[in-house]
């Protein structure tokens, strides 16, 4: 596993560090579940966007 260094503003960290607490994990495990959803949403969305895309392609070719 690599480790990351990332610099965010102080009040940033501080409501990191809150909503850790608060879902009784470490600053650690939220960050990285945090990143984990993030980007499997990003690829779902660029999943429907290319399968839209390739669906209407004829019709975006005759609009243009």
């Amino acid at each position: 596993m690599r480790t990351l260094e990332v610099h965010v503003p102080d009040e940033v960290a501080a409501r990191i560090e809150s909503a850790a607490h608060t879902r009784g994990v470490t600053v650690e495990e939220l960050i990285q579940a945090s990143l984990e959803e993030k980007l499997a949403r990003d690829a779902e969305f660029d999943s429907a966007a290319r399968h839209v895309l390739a669906k209407n392609a004829e019709l975006y070719e005759r609009l243009s």
